[in-house]
C-alpha cells in the first residue's frame, strides 16, 4: 500500500502515534475516537487484506460488574434491580497498558500484551440504583498529563474522578480528595438518580469537559436541561458551563421557545461523544431532543439548541456557531454520533470541515470555523397534521442537498418485507394499521411507522474518516419502528406530561410474528465520499439474528448471507492496512476493504458485539484489534492478533 504522507500532519497534532516508529515500535490509542477529531483511524498496517484471515483471539478479559437485584429504585421505575447493560467501552492504550471502563462506571487497567488485570477501581455509581430506560453503560475515560504523571479521568453518573494511571488510586489534590460533583451546580435542582454519564470526557489543555444525560424516562415540569461543564484538571474547580436550553429570556435562542417554555422544559442532553479541534480550541457538541421525545405540546417553537450541532470556544464555553437539524423534535432524533473533523476538497477548494451523521440518515457538512454549510441545506415543508391535542408540529425541516441520505427514509407499502409473497402480504396488512408517510411524518395516537427509527440511522458509534479516499464510513439501521403516544392517566410517578410514549397503549400481536415489516438488509455499512458529496459504496452488515433466519415463515427459504443485525450500535475502526473493522451486532467482528466495501474477514467472538473496536501495537511488535462484547455478567474484552500469539 502506498505511503500515507498526510499522516505526518496527524503525528504533529499529537494523536494516536507515539514518537517511536518502525515495525517493532509501540503505537498507542490515546483518545476514545483515536484522536480528538474523532477519526477512528490508526496508522497501523501490520494487519491488512493479505493476512487478515490469520487473525485469532489472543486473550480475553472480563469486567467485574454483576447484577444487584436488591438495589431497586424508590420511584417505581425499573424496579427489577440494578443490572450492567452492554459492555460498550472502547479502551485507551498508553505505554503498554489498556485503560477500561465498565458498565457500572468503574475502571480497570489491563496489560495490553497479555490481558492480565493490573488494577481495578470501584467508583460506586451503582449505589444510586437503577438507570431507567437505558440502564448502566459507559464508553470510556480520558487521559491528561500532569508533567510526567498520567491521569485517567472517569465521569460517573454524578461525579468526575481523577485516577493515577499507574495505581488506579484517587489523585487527592483534585476536588474533594480525588473527585468532584457533577450535579451540585446544575441550573435546576436535580435528583441524582435521574442523571447519567455514558460518553467519555474531552480534554483541552488543563480542562476536563463533560456532557450530561437526564434519563428520557423522567418527564417533569422544570426538568434540568442538558449541560456541558469544564473543570480544571488539577484542582477540580468548575471553569465554565453551557446550557443547551436557554436559562433566561435574554439568552440566545430563548425566542424559539414559545410561551417562555424554556422555563419548564428539560433534557436536550449532550449524551453523545463530543469532538475537538485542538489547534483552534473549538469544541463540537451533538445535542439531543428536549422532553418529551415524542410530544411537544408544552414547548411550541423550534427549541434551540436541541437536536443541533453547537460549536463552542473550548476555553470559555462561549457559543461560536450552531446549526439545528430538527426543529421542534418529535421523533427522538438525537444527535449522538461524534462530529468528525475532516479536511476535504470540494470543487478544487480545500476545506477544514466538520461532518455530523444523524439518526434521520443525513450527513451535515460545515466549514468547521464559520459553520457555513459546504453544500446548501434547504428548508422544506413536512407533514404537520397531528392527531395529538395541543401539538404544534413545525412546518419545515432542513434537508441537505448533498450527500444523499445513507439510509432509507419514510415508509410506504412498497417498502414491505418481500422475502416471500406471503410475508409481503402480511407486512402490508400490518403496515396498513398505522400511519405511514415520508420522513418527519408526525407520531400520534394511532401510531406511526417511523424510518429511520429512534435508534437511527447513525447512532453513538459514529463514523470513521479515511483521509486518503475522502470516505466517511458509517453503520446504519434501515428498519422501521412503531411510535405512538397516549394520554397520561396519572399512574406513573415519573410522568407529569399530558401525552407520552410511556402512556401509549401496548401494541397488539402481529401476524408477522416478530419479523421486520420492511425489506432487508436491516443494517448497512456505507462509505460517503465527502469530496464529492456522493455514496461511494454500501453493503449489508451482519448475518442477521438467528430468530429471523430460523423463523417458521421462512422455513425452506434461501436467505441472503447477510441480512443485517439490528442489535449492534458500535461504530467502525479504520486502519492504514486498508481495512474497516466493525461489530456486526451478531457474534462476529468483521473486516471490510475500505475502498470497495468487500467483506475481507469475520471472526467469532464469545458474545454479541456492543462496542467500538480499537487497535494498537505493543513493544513486542504485535498489532492487536480489541473490542468489547456482551451484556451483564456474560461479557468480554476480546483481543485479536495474527495467529493469536
Amino acid at each position: 500500500m502506498k505511503p500515507r504522507l498526510w499522516l505526518l500532519a496527524i503525528l504533529a497534532s499529537g494523536s494516536i502515534l507515539t514518537a517511536q516508529q518502525g515495525p517493532s515500535r509501540q503505537v498507542e490509542w490515546l483518545h476514545y475516537g483515536g484522536d480528538q477529531a474523532g477519526t477512528k483511524f490508526s496508522p497501523l498496517a501490520d494487519i491488512n487484506a493479505e493476512n487478515v484471515q490469520r487473525l485469532k483471539i489472543a486473550w480475553q478479559w472480563h469486567h467485574f460488574d454483576r447484577p444487584m437485584p436488591g438495589m431497586t429504585s424508590k420511584d417505581g421505575v425499573n424496579s427489577g434491580g440494578t443490572i450492567p447493560m452492554g459492555f460498550e467501552n472502547t479502551p485507551l492504550m498508553a505505554d503498554g497498558v489498556l485503560y477500561v471502563t465498565t458498565p457500572y462506571n468503574n475502571a480497570a487497567a489491563v496489560d495490553a500484551e497479555t490481558g492480565k488485570e493490573l488494577w481495578r477501581r470501584d467508583n460506586e455509581a451503582y449505589r444510586l440504583g437503577p438507570i431507567p430506560g437505558s440502564g448502566y453503560k459507559h464508553r470510556g475515560g480520558a487521559f491528561w498529563k500532569d508533567g510526567s504523571k498520567l491521569r485517567v479521568f472517569v465521569n460517573t453518573r454524578n461525579r468526575l474522578f481523577s485516577l493515577d494511571a499507574q495505581t488506579g488510586k484517587l489523585v487527592d489534590s483534585f476536588g474533594d480528595n480525588g473527585y468532584v460533583s457533577l450535579t451540585n451546580q446544575y441550573p435546576h435542582p436535580i435528583d441524582e438518580r435521574h442523571v447519567n454519564q455514558g460518553s467519555p470526557p474531552v480534554v483541552y489543555k488543563d480542562l476536563i469537559i463533560v456532557g450530561s444525560s437526564i434519563s428520557d424516562r423522567y418527564q417533569h415540569v422544570s426538568d434540568t436541561p442538558g449541560i456541558v461543564q469544564a473543570f480544571n484538571a488539577r484542582t477540580g474547580r468548575r471553569v465554565w458551563m453551557f446550557s443547551v436550553i436557554p436559562l433566561s429570556a435574554k439568552d440566545f435562542g430563548a425566542d424559539t421557545w414559545e410561551n417562555e417554555s424554556w422555563k419548564i422544559t428539560g433534557h436536550a442532553n449532550v449524551w453523545g461523544v463530543m469532538t475537538l479541534d485542538e489547534a483552534r480550541g473549538l469544541l463540537y457538541l451533538p445535542t439531543s431532543t428536549p422532553s418529551s421525545d415524542y410530544y411537544g405540546g408544552r414547548r411550541p417553537g423550534a427549541n434551540l439548541f436541541a437536536e443541533s450541532i453547537v460549536c463552542l470556544d473550548a476555553a470559555t464555553g462561549k457559543r461560536k456557531w450552531h446549526f439545528q437539524a430538527v426543529h421542534h423534535g418529535l421523533w427522538d432524533y438525537d444527535f449522538t454520533a461524534p462530529p468528525n473533523l475532516a479536511t476535504i476538497t470540494v470543487d478544487g477548494n480545500r476545506i477544514d470541515a466538520v461532518a455530523i451523521l444523524a439518526k434521520q440518515g443525513f450527513t451535515y457538512v460545515f466549514d468547521r470555523v464559520t459553520g457555513k454549510p459546504v453544500w446548501p441545506i434547504v428548508e422544506r415543508p413536512v407533514p404537520t397534521d397531528s392527531d395529538v391535542p395541543g401539538e404544534k408540529v413545525y412546518p419545515t425541516q432542513p434537508f441537505p442537498t448533498k450527500p444523499p441520505a445513507f439510509t432509507p427514509q419514510g415508509v410506504s407499502l412498497e417498502d414491505a418485507n418481500d422475502l416471500t409473497p406471503q410475508i409481503k402480504e402480511l407486512a402490508q396488512q400490518e403496515m396498513s394499521k398505522y400511519r405511514i408517510g415520508p420522513l418527519y411524518t408526525p407520531n400520534g395516537l394511532k401510531g406511526t411507522l417511523q424510518r429511520p427509527t429512534q435508534a437511527g440511522g447513525a447512532n453513538w458509534g459514529g463514523a470513521a474518516w479515511d483521509a486518503e479516499t475522502g470516505y466517511l464510513i458509517v453503520r446504519s439501521d434501515t428498519t422501521a419502528s412503531l411510535n405512538r403516544v397516549g394520554k397520561n392517566d396519572g399512574t406513573k410517578p415519573f410522568l407529569d406530561i399530558e401525552y407520552s410514549n410511556e402512556s401509549a397503549p401496548p401494541r397488539g400481536p402481529s401476524a408477522l410474528q416478530g419479523l421486520p415489516m420492511t425489506k432487508p438488509p436491516y443494517v448497512t455499512l456505507t462509505a460517503i465520499d465527502l469530496n464529492h458529496g456522493t455514496i461511494a459504496w454500501q453493503v449489508p452488515l451482519g448475518e442477521g439474528s438467528q430468530t429471523i433466519r430460523n423463523h417458521p415463515l421462512l422455513k425452506g427459504v434461501t436467505l441472503p448471507a447477510r441480512l443485517g443485525s439490528t442489535t449492534g450500535r458500535g461504530g467502525p475502526l479504520l486502519t492504514a492496512g486498508g481495512l474497516v473493522f466493525i461489530s456486526g451486532g451478531d457474534s462476529y467482528l468483521y473486516a471490510f476493504d475500505s475502498r470497495t466495501g468487500k467483506e475481507a474477514w469475520r471472526g467469532a467472538i464469545p458474545y454479541a458485539t456492543t462496542g467500538n473496536p480499537m487497535t494498537y501495537r505493543t513493544r513486542s511488535g504485535k498489532q492487536f484489534i480489541v473490542i468489547a462484547c456482551g451484556v451483564s455478567d456474560e461479557n468480554a474484552l476480546v483481543a485479536f492478533t495474527l495467529d493469536g500469539n
